[in-house]
């Protein structure tokens, strides 16, 4: 227990004095707190989206998802690896508007773009009640992770006071530096959760010193494993394609994902950094779930899947190698929950507080993000601890994931295409949110009456449907068809970056010089 609990405080450790060495010793500007003065290059990007993207949770859910369904797991491949594709394509005209206009949020990007604050309002309050079960569940994760960790000895409301404890210290930072903070410790906690867990996953793999697991194992997996959901059993042949297309086009939905976007030097950074995404999520995930599929034929991880992931640490390496495991989780845990409350925080003041009528300055827009972030996370952790043995949860966390998805119809309509208007796309995104969270509600995982479509997919087809005929029936104006026109001309050219007072420590040949054309 003491070897583990010493490897998870080592790596704090180095997490937060990254946070002391490169916080900003100059009061920053709400755009350098909020987007880190768009700034960083590829890597940067990369490393930030992909903690953004996987949580904790997908060592214990996903890895058990791969352990007890078998092939099943890599639907999660398909739509993150196409969904992060979406980022490349969104990137010219995403980050122009971003800098032109200076955009903080998806919400900014989408009042924008149907000049409306009621679109920027019900966006950015969708985004922020579905991120809050992640983090619940976030914080939850980290109680399973000191659990593990201390032996199963302690009992559970020590273990979540603990991790609630690590978490509360850590978001500290958070709350002080923005975006920055997130930026400098995601580069280390992703080489650690990610590039790491890729590595000892490929060395699983290959059977050295003759592991519990190999490659070779593949071959020996029952054919039950081998089936997806709609390819026999009670699932209809619609639920693997809404998975899979609910996940691509959702992607990019959600807040946290979105806004690495505006923190990049430029487009080329973006679509660098979408190109590295694919390779560390793709090689990670692919990994992960064939270490999962592989562990089917180990009797102890049958029975428990869900805990497969550190069953196979302890019984290749033991204590150390467990360690090493868990802290791993922990590394991934702890970017997706600190990318979380920083989006929210900053979406709080930027789009729900701030307004035309009552203009905030930077430094009463800080504080009020600040406090924000403060508070979500407090919120969360009452939450996380009240219903740490709630297994409805679960439904939270699906209904959250059907509901943001309905940010897809404005969101990539808006970019793509000139036409929709701002009535058509708050009736689209209320209502479609509205059916989805219902239906979500009444059929948890599939409506077998519509060959297991998932109520998300209903709720998006409403979503569009509306917003194309609210749109037509209330028609657009000649002076804001000509607005948009303008918008998207914006897009077809570079656009100047400010000047960042400070400089901003970045691999070589990523510093983007003070007003330059950069993309």
């Amino acid at each position: 227990m003491l070897v583990v609990l010493g490897m998870l405080a080592v790596f704090y450790a180095i997490v937060i004095g990254i946070l002391y060495a490169t916080q900003q010793r100059t009061s920053p500007s709400f755009d350098e707190y909020s987007v880190g003065n768009r700034s960083y290059g590829p890597w940067y990007v990369a490393m930030s989206y992909v903690n953004s993207w996987w949580p904790g949770s997908t060592f214990i859910a996903f890895f058990g998802l791969a352990a007890g369904a078998g092939v099943f797991g890599l639907y999660g491949l398909a739509y993150s690896t196409l969904g992060v594709a979406t980022m490349y394509f969104m990137a010219t005209r995403a980050w122009r508007w971003g800098a032109r206009y200076d955009l903080r949020s998806q919400g900014d990007l989408l009042g924008l773009r149907f000049n409306s604050r009621p679109v920027k309002l019900v966006a950015s309050v969708i985004g922020i009640v579905s991120l809050f079960p992640w983090v619940v569940l976030g914080m939850q994760a980290f109680g399973e992770i000191f659990r593990y960790a201390s032996g199963d000895r302690w009992p559970v409301t020590v273990c979540l006071v603990v991790g609630l404890v690590v978490i509360v210290v850590r978001q500290y930072w958070t709350v002080r530096m923005g975006m920055r903070g997130l930026i400098m410790t995601d580069m280390f906690q992703g080489l650690v959760a990610y590039v790491f867990s890729a590595a000892l996953c490929l060395v699983l793999l290959t059977g050295v010193a003759g592991g519990p697991i190999s490659f070779a194992a593949l071959s020996r997996v029952s054919e039950t494993v081998l089936r997806v959901p709609g390819d026999g059993g009670h699932y209809g042949p619609f639920y693997l394609f809404s998975l899979i297309f609910t996940g691509v086009i959702g992607s990019l939905c959600w807040p946290t994902s979105f806004q690495r976007i505006y923190t990049a030097s430029g487009v080329r950074s973006v679509k660098a950094g979408t190109v590295r995404t694919v390779l560390l999520s793709g090689g990670f995930y692919t990994l992960l779930m064939l270490l999962g599929i592989a562990a089917t034929t180990m009797p102890a991880v049958a029975a428990s899947p869900q805990a497969g992931w550190f069953t196979i640490m302890q019984s290749y390496g033991g204590t150390w190698l467990l360690g090493l495991g868990i802290t791993i989780v922990f590394a991934a845990s702890m970017g997706h929950v600190d990318g979380s409350v920083q989006v929210c925080g900053l979406q709080i003041a930027n789009d729900l507080v701030n307004s035309e009528r009552r203009q905030l300055s930077d430094s009463q827009l800080m504080k009020v993000a600040k406090g924000s972030m403060a508070g979500y996370m407090v919120l969360g952790g009452v939450v996380a601890y009240l219903t740490f043995n709630m297994t409805r949860l679960q439904l939270l966390a699906q209904v959250s994931y059907q509901g943001i998805v309905q940010l897809a119809v404005p969101l990539f309509l808006g970019i793509f295409w000139r036409g929709g208007n701002a009535r058509g796309a708050v009736s689209g995104m209320v209502s479609g949110f509205a059916v989805a969270m219902v239906l979500t509600f009444i059929y948890p995982d599939d409506i077998a009456g519509l060959g297991s479509l998932t109520g998300g997919i209903v709720g998006i087809a409403v979503n569009l449907v509306v917003f194309l005929a609210v749109s037509a029936a209330t028609g657009t104006s000649a002076e804001e068809k000509a607005r948009v026109e303008a918008m998207f001309e914006v897009a077809r050219n570079p656009v100047r970056v400010a000047t960042h007072p400070v400089p901003i420590v970045e691999p070589v040949g990523t510093a983007v010089p003070g007003g330059q054309l950069n993309g």
